[in-house]
């Protein structure tokens, strides 16, 4: 008889010490085991990666005798234990890494995140970081942090802006030594962005300031708007969508939204864009593109979850342009570019399409009050330089749609 433990971590957003001791079912096939246990404990967030180091750390038990191979194969029958490996600490070091400061005080500062750096150190990116370039620039020696235990794992673009690891609240005092844990707020990356979205980020230089700027992120008084482009344009121009997001089973690197759904592990993901009205819309289209092939899009978010805009992009049938894990692919925006554009135009597109190595994605306004001084700040910035030269092939091809070679603009949505 099949018998199965988890039991669940008592602190927020730890699965170490975990357990799980199940009997694979009678005529089920072969399974390698981290497969065969991720597929049980990966809804509960716990990555098929932190379960390939509990294998090697002799934490997976079958048929009373340890494995230690991730490629073990189980069978119909066999008796399976595994306890969870508890995080392991990383250290980050300083490194000479630019930074475009849009704005720091003895407090904080708020830095514009290029496209392709990944914020914070993760199994596999100890080094190249946003933090490793913020310890230079705050002349820190040494940083340590917990491994993350979610997605980032397998993936380590994976993360958006939820509030940050680094903090300290999220662990027990038993689990890291007094000086990791003061480590731990210096500096304090109180939200994330995905490793290849660009655009505005704060980082908190204290413990007080990073607690009242994560607070805001918890009441989602701070404003963010992202702009984006997309394959296709959402019909209607505007709107909201409060769908849940959930990891997906079929992919662990990706988010899915669940409509209705009662997914165990689903989490309440809603954006929003304010009128006059007061009414409130999840998104809304600033302009429309070669007849509805991509638009610009503008999102504000309620919530921070990962991938969040790009799984509600993907919901709503515009995956965003680049966004090969969300079915932004170059064929599909070709596929819908392309019949709506003059022939001469085609070989420009398939140039500049094959030239985007990223999800069109950017974040460009943050407004929150300081932590300190109690002041609204409201900060923007322009997309880089990769973002604005898609954005104006995508101007002259719909000029050309419309006939007209010289001035003109594309459709612009109120």
């Amino acid at each position: 008889m099949a018998n199965a433990e988890a039991v669940a971590p008592s602190r927020r957003g730890g699965h170490g010490g975990t357990r799980l001791e199940e009997a694979v079912p009678a005529g089920e096939g072969r399974s390698r085991i981290d497969a065969w246990i991720s597929a049980r404990l990966g809804g509960g967030g716990v990555s098929r990666a932190r379960i390939q180091a509990s294998i090697r750390a002799g934490l997976v038990v079958v048929n009373g005798r340890p494995v230690s191979k991730v490629s073990h194969m189980v069978k119909g029958g066999d008796i399976v234990s595994c306890t969870v490996s508890e995080l392991q600490p990383l250290r980050a070091e300083p490194e000479d890494i630019p930074l475009d400061i849009v704005y720091e005080d003895d407090h904080l500062l708020v830095v514009n995140k290029p496209a392709h750096m990944v914020v914070h150190p993760a199994p596999g990116n100890a080094n190249g970081t946003l933090v490793n370039a913020i310890l230079h620039h705050c002349k820190i020696s040494t940083f340590t942090c917990l491994a993350r235990n979610s997605i980032d794992d397998e993936c380590p673009d994976s993360s958006d802006d939820d509030i940050d690891v680094f903090d300290v609240d999220q662990f027990t005092t038993g689990e890291v030594s007094s000086e990791v844990r003061e480590a731990l707020v210096r500096p304090g990356i109180v939200h994330r962005l995905d490793k290849g979205t660009s655009g505005l980020l704060v980082v908190a230089k204290d413990e007080h300031s990073h607690a009242q700027l994560a607070e805001q992120f918890k009441l989602h008084t701070i404003r963010r708007v992202y702009i984006s482009l997309t394959c296709g344009a959402p019909n209607p121009n505007s709107g909201r969508i409060e769908v849940p997001i959930a990891r997906d089973p079929n992919n662990r690197i990706r988010m899915i939204a669940t409509p209705g759904s009662g997914h165990r592990y689903a989490r309440n993901a809603a954006s929003r864009w304010p009128s006059n009205l007061k009414r409130f819309y999840r998104y809304k289209v600033r302009e429309v593109f070669a007849g509805g092939g991509s638009a610009l899009v503008e999102w504000r978010l309620e919530t921070g979850r990962t991938h969040q805009i790009r799984a509600h992009a993907k919901y709503l049938g515009i995956p965003l342009l680049g966004d090969e894990t969300y079915g932004g692919t170059k064929s599909m925006a070709l596929s819908l570019l392309r019949p709506r554009t003059p022939s001469r135009y085609h070989c420009d597109l398939s140039n500049m399409i094959s030239k985007i190595d990223r999800p069109c994605l950017h974040a460009a306004l943050l407004g929150f009050k300081h932590p300190h001084s109690g002041k609204i700040l409201e900060f923007s910035c322009p997309p880089p330089d990769d973002f604005t030269e898609v954005l104006n092939e995508l101007h002259q091809v719909t000029l050309a749609s419309n006939g007209n070679s010289g001035g003109g603009v594309a459709r612009i949505c109120d």
